[in-house]
């Protein structure tokens, strides 16, 4: 598979992302801050960061420099499921 193949579901997931956040804004103002809270969690971000390093690790032998962006939505995705789990009521 080529690089720019590789490279095209991260984007498409990454703007799937965007567009949900930005509908849950328009209907619920403040519901993009929640949302994104995870950024500022420190230890959302050190594991969304160790989950990214883990996956440049892995995928780079057979993705190359697409592993990169891979690893991008796999921190992201691991660091808000992390914050989730420790910002539950």
């Amino acid at each position: 598979m080529s690089g720019a193949a590789s490279v095209l579901p991260v984007v498409i997931i990454t703007a799937a992302l965007v567009i949900r956040t930005a509908i849950d804004e328009l209907c619920k103002p403040g519901s993009a801050r929640r949302q994104w809270a995870f950024a500022a969690d420190r230890r959302a971000v050190a594991g969304g960061a160790t989950a990214a390093a883990a996956t440049v690790l892995i995928g780079w032998n057979q993705a190359g420099p697409a592993a990169l962006a891979w690893a991008l939505i796999v921190g992201a995705l691991t660091a808000q499921l992390v914050h989730q789990g420790t910002h539950r009521p």
